[in-house]
């Protein structure tokens, strides 16, 4: 198949440039359109056919499918990166940077390099022996409220039965993975001056408090759940983002806090957040101020991958490792629910991810589209 596509570096160093932050902040909040109209570009040389369809207002997942037929193959990944910190940036998180053998860029492997990767690999195929179809996806928001996975549907999918994610994993298959839970705890106090405190409630002691009731929460979870296949073999709990108050001299009348509960396969998660919000309640009538918590989004289910997949076996004979469990969410339940048999496997590192200096190995490039190729060989090639 030919192509005139850029260098892989060159797509890299494309889609880094172009800012696709997703938040729960609506500030830090943007549009990933521009991502996904480049990929659809590159897709449309490749002889891809693609649609964009707009999830939300300037939230856009991208199809680009090749070939026809049933029992093809799904390359999935996401185009939204996290908010970042430009003052621990050793260069421009948005320009892409090569030094000591790495791609430094904000989402260079949470998850732009993948798509790059994949493209490299399917430009070097030969059209002529297609037999079932090959889908490339680019789904919007994963890092914030997994929407664009959510709005997939079956129609999405046709004829297709296996499915690569390509999140940071180090080349290795990832056939399980804890859930996410992210909730916001907002506290109403009253406020007053700050001279006499029995003028007010302090909303901000009371979340003081709340904290206190967090963490207990949490020591007391992972001393009731643990599966040692997961490297962090508890659930955890991160308390992520907190505002409060307005000036010094005021009592705080409200505060919020945002955290995350990742919690292990099985876990019956109403439940547990039914008695921490019973908890949280009696902490704030003690400290007379009114709470509400509520979900920041639907929250992600754990993943376990079918132990008889096909893709999982292949993925295991292709890299030489065997599937295992890590502690992040990615998109992979989504596309389990739509009858795909579902793998985790990308390049990268998840430990530089969501950091300052984020980078990709060079010496991840040509294993990872080496495992591209074989995959879309033995599932979509004669």
């Amino acid at each position: 198949m030919s192509s005139q596509l850029p260098s892989l570096e060159g797509m890299l160093g494309e889609l880094v440039a172009l800012p696709s932050v997703s938040s729960v902040d609506p500030a830090l909040d943007m549009s990933n359109r521009a991502v996904v109209e480049c990929l659809a570009q590159w897709c449309t040389t490749l002889g891809f056919s693609c649609q964009l369809r707009e999830v939300a207002t300037g939230k856009f997942n991208l199809l680009a499918r090749l070939g026809d037929g049933e029992q093809g193959l799904l390359l999935a990944g996401h185009t939204d990166t996290v908010p970042y910190d430009r003052e621990g940036w050793s260069s421009d998180p948005f320009c892409l940077t090569r030094r000591d053998d790495r791609l430094y860029g904000l989402g260079t492997a949470d998850m732009k390099g993948f798509f790059a990767i994949a493209l490299q690999a399917i430009a070097t195929l030969p059209r002529q022996r297609w037999r079932a179809p090959l889908v490339l996806l680019a789904t919007c928001d994963e890092e914030s409220s997994m929407r664009g996975a959510q709005a997939l549907v079956q129609d999405d999918v046709h004829g297709l039965r296996q499915a690569l994610i390509g999140e940071p994993t180090n080349l290795r298959p990832v056939t399980r993975h804890k859930g996410i839970v992210m909730q916001e705890l907002c506290l109403q106090g009253r406020s007053g001056h700050s001279s006499d405190p029995s003028l007010g409630h302090s909303a901000l002691e009371a979340m003081h408090a709340c904290l206190a009731t967090l963490l207990e929460f949490r020591r007391e979870l992972q001393a009731r759940y643990r599966q040692d296949i997961f490297q962090v073999p508890v659930p955890t709990l991160n308390l992520g983002a907190i505002h409060g108050g307005d000036n010094p001299n005021r009592i705080c009348a409200q505060c919020r806090l945002q955290f995350d509960l990742r919690p292990l396969p099985d876990m019956p998660i109403t439940a547990l957040l039914h008695d921490l919000q019973a908890r949280l309640l009696s902490t704030c009538r003690h400290h007379h101020v009114a709470m509400s918590l509520r979900a920041l989004s639907a929250g992600t289910p754990a993943f376990h991958c079918r132990d008889a997949a096909a893709i999982l076996h292949a993925c295991q004979e292709i890299t030489g490792h065997a599937g295992h469990a890590v502690a992040f969410a990615t998109e992979a339940p989504y596309l389990s629910a739509l009858a795909l048999d579902t793998i985790v496997l990308g390049p990268g590192d998840i430990a530089v991810a969501h950091q300052p200096d984020e980078y990709l190995a060079c010496a991840s490039l040509a294993p990872m589209q080496h495992i591209l190729q074989s995959l879309i060989e033995r599932f979509c090639l004669a």
